[in-house]
């Protein structure tokens, strides 16, 4: 069962603009070193950048609960499968929201100039685990 969806885009250009004003100052306040790093590697940097700040907005609107207090956007981390598979990792009061039986799934999606990203949290419902008592 969806229990949070949430979606976002975002101009690629809008990011290059906000890194170019604010240089280190922006990408510590809104990514993990993990995230810059990752970011900063590729040849199309604001691309990616674009890519996990549309991620992380749409996972903020996917959980639209009141964790607005004593957030910050590194609990929110971005980062590749092996085989590109964008996910998600959480950290600080985020972290134990996800338990055994909720999982958080993202798909990104862009053009020369814009991203966009969906965040879906799923909940398996009771009648999804097989309980057997003899």
């Amino acid at each position: 069962m969806v229990i949070g969806i949430g979606i976002d885009i975002i101009e690629i250009d809008r990011v290059k603009k906000s890194v170019d004003e604010f240089g280190d100052a922006f990408l510590k306040k809104i990514f993990t070193p993990r995230e810059i790093e990752y970011c900063l590697a590729k040849s199309n940097k604001y691309q990616h950048l674009a890519a996990r700040f549309a991620a992380k907005e749409a996972v903020y609107k996917a959980l639209s609960t009141a964790w607005d207090e004593g957030l910050s956007w590194q609990n929110i981390e971005i980062l590749n499968e092996i085989n590109g598979m964008p996910i998600v990792r959480l950290s600080g009061k985020l972290k134990d929201f996800l338990s055994v039986d909720k999982s958080l799934k993202i798909s990104i999606s862009h053009s020369r100039d814009y991203v966009a990203v969906v965040a879906i949290i799923d909940k398996n419902g009771s009648d999804a685990i097989s309980h057997n008592h003899y």
